[in-house]
């Protein structure tokens, strides 16, 4: 029997190394941005709450797109629906980098947005991939794409800043390249993972998202991981949206410093989902990673929130005025509240990456470990459905609370989206222990205690 089983046990990374590649590829142009879009919108003198607006834009487009594409891999394969994905992420990328004004950054949003099933053809092609046993692992190296273009990305951003003298145009014609790049890969490489005898099953309810997102909330254990996945992406989401302007009005960090920021939270993901959420899914199971991540993203957001408002020494007022201005044309009227010249420490750096690594930590195990356990409760024919649905409620979330999480920051306080977050997380908490039942042959929480 151990013959026999040992190999489930097992990752074939010959199958998946080619997945991972071409979606860190991908991830890179991503994770480019996403550090630099926050203040790219601020240069156009945009306040907290629009800025907010503009970032439900791409999740919103992506809620539409993003379950009628996934259902679509399931039907045809995943191939085409990466193609397709990857042109439109391609084109959305190009008119960032021209973009002159806010409505082109909407434009540029929206157009990535409507293509973003690339996330959610990869889950499938790694499901399609991996066993029970190594799927946990094998969508943890998603999550470690993630990671690592969370590494790479914002410095390669950092780099263009500096050599374009603080031109936020830069930064997006290279995440343009790197996306043409995930599109030829993809082309020459990547082979299809779904065997057409397990196409077109279902048709009638493939890419229908009330239908999926019906189906699934009805099975007891599914619709509850469904539901959680939806509620602490709702809350990470703020952080994720607002982590930037945070760091400008908190501690007056600029693009190139935020970039160093992700650098180090990319590297904690990268250690957490691409060398430890395998052997920790097989030796604890998804149940209690679930547990890990809820209570580590929850004490994180706590910690963040409470980051002492002192800005970094080498903090300039005027010259983070310049910077958000100077590659637009804008006036110097910004609209994010910045700290005073005076008080100047290392305090609230230092507290605020002590936040980051419970933080990192809880975001690297949560989302493959829910998805992983949604995977091993729905049939094969309907993993891409059910990652499709669970895609479009991490969409719907992200839509959600940048609107919240930015209306907070403006009218209640820099620290309240972070602040609620916590608490919210520590309440999922308390709710996935009663909840999630033991998975088979696991020994329950209380008799473990």
């Amino acid at each position: 029997m151990t013959a026999e089983t040992q190999p489930q046990d097992k990752l074939n990374f010959k199958r998946v190394l080619p997945i991972f590649v071409i979606v860190l590829i991908d991830l890179l142009g991503l994770t480019i941005i996403i550090p630099l879009l926050p203040l790219y919108a601020a240069s156009f003198g945009t306040d907290p709450f629009m800025i907010g607006v503009l970032q439900t834009a791409y999740p919103l487009m992506q809620l539409v797109g993003s379950p009628v594409l996934g259902g679509l891999s399931d039907r045809f394969g995943r191939k085409p629906v990466l193609l397709v994905s990857q042109v439109g992420t391609f084109i959305g990328f190009l008119l960032l980098g021209f973009a002159g004004s806010l409505p082109l950054l909407f434009l540029s949003r929206i157009i990535d947005g409507l293509s973003g099933a690339n996330i959610v053809a990869a889950q499938a092609a790694i499901t399609d991939s991996t066993t029970e046993r190594t799927r946990a692992q094998g969508l943890g190296l998603i999550g470690a794409a993630f990671g690592l273009g969370f590494t790479v990305g914002p410095a390669i951003a950092g780099i263009a800043l500096v050599v374009s003298h603080n031109d936020y145009h830069f930064p997006a014609f290279i995440a343009a390249g790197f996306s043409l790049v995930s599109l030829l890969l993809t082309v020459a490489w990547f082979h299809e993972t779904l065997p057409e005898d397990q196409r077109g099953v279902k048709r009638e309810q493939q890419g229908n998202v009330v239908s999926n997102l019906i189906k699934s909330l009805r099975l007891p254990l599914v619709g509850l991981l469904l539901v959680l996945m939806f509620m602490q992406q709702l809350v990470f989401g703020g952080l994720e949206s607002l982590l930037a302007l945070f760091t400008l009005s908190r501690l007056g960090i600029n693009a190139a410093g935020n970039a160093i920021l992700f650098v180090f939270v990319g590297i904690i993901l990268v250690m957490v989902q691409g060398k430890y959420i395998g052997p920790l899914s097989r030796r604890f199971g998804e149940r209690r990673l679930i547990y890990l991540g809820l209570a580590c993203l929850g004490l994180g957001l706590i910690l963040t929130a409470l980051t002492p408002p002192q800005p970094v020494p080498w903090y300039s007022r005027t010259e983070i005025v310049q910077e958000l201005t100077e590659s637009t044309t804008a006036a110097n009227n910004i609209a994010v509240p910045l700290p005073g010249d005076s008080g100047g420490g290392w305090l609230g750096l230092g507290w605020l990456l002590v936040a980051m690594i419970p933080t990192s930590v809880g975001a690297g195990v949560l989302s493959p470990s829910i998805n992983s356990l949604i995977t091993q409760r729905v049939s094969k024919a309907d993993v891409g459905g059910a990652l499709g649905v669970s895609s479009s409620l991490t969409s719907a979330a992200n839509a959600i609370t940048p609107l919240l999480g930015g209306a907070l920051f403006q009218f209640v306080g820099t620290s309240a989206p972070f602040l609620i977050g916590g608490a919210v997380l520590v309440g999922l908490l308390v709710f996935a222990i009663q909840r999630i039942p033991p998975q088979t042959g696991e020994m329950p929480l209380a008799k473990e205690m």
